[in-house]
């Protein structure tokens, strides 16, 4: 079976659809087995990052690789799942408040609260590809899956885009939740965040050699993205710093 063949690509494109349908099954079975609320969080975590694995091409046994990257990181991935969970909490409340109203100070903070919504989704579509690739401090995930989101808006849109579609159809064909749903969107996500932030550690590098024309991307007290600081890339499961 030839490389560029038909055949190889079916093959292909089957065998990554059977991949991401076990993926959303594990990830299903694991967030129950947290309780859902402690579970989504490392559950999630350890999908990013053996959908990093994946895209790299790499084929380790998926279970196996799921059971213990979920257990190893239960408390970091709380760590990030949890507060994500009570703001998407808080802004439901809020949006449920303020949207029933009619009056002008009602229809305001509807708005604000919508244009916090597209935040926070976008930061959160970032949040966990970056913990799958980076090691930083829990809350420069947060800081700095915001920052790229802000900063990095065409992507962005990408990822909502790709977010918005996974819900509708989720809606449209709730069969495809056990099956399909959640895998779907933690592949695309991820394959999409592996890509951009491969894109701006080669944009850093590049301009690596020429620090006078070095500008800051994301800055931090810890940790700061700039042209002149490349992302490095060692041969570890994650890369090691942003700095």
């Amino acid at each position: 079976m030839t490389s560029g063949g038909f055949g190889f690509r079916a093959y292909t494109f089957f065998d990554t659809l059977l991949w991401i349908a076990c993926l959303n099954m594990l990830w299903i079975v694991f967030t129950l087995l947290g309780g859902v609320v402690l579970g989504i969080g490392p559950s999630t975590a350890a999908a990013h990052i053996l959908v990093r694995e994946k895209v790299q091409g790499s084929a380790t046994p998926l279970m196996r690789r799921y059971a213990k990257e979920y257990f190893k990181n239960f408390a970091k991935g709380n760590a990030l799942g949890v507060p994500v969970l009570v703001v998407a909490a808080a802004l439901a409340l809020n949006w449920g408040y303020f949207s029933a109203g009619w009056d002008l100070g009602s229809q305001v903070a509807s708005a604000a609260i919508l244009l916090a919504v597209l935040f926070a989704a976008g930061t959160l579509c970032y949040l966990f590809p970056m913990f799958a690739r980076y090691e930083l401090t829990l809350p420069q995930y947060f800081v700095m899956s915001s920052r790229f989101a802000m900063r990095h808006l065409a992507g962005t849109v990408i990822l909502l885009f790709v977010t918005a579609a996974a819900v509708f159809a989720c809606r449209s064909l709730p069969g495809l939740v056990p099956f399909f749903a959640v895998g779907a969107w933690l592949y695309l996500t991820g394959w999409l965040c592996d890509r951009f932030f491969a894109a701006n550690d080669d944009s850093m590098a590049a301009k690596e050699t020429d620090p006078a024309a070095a500008v800051v991307l994301v800055s931090g007290d810890q940790a700061t993205i700039t042209a002149a600081s490349p992302l490095t890339a060692p041969s570890t499961d994650k890369e090691t710093s942003l700095v």
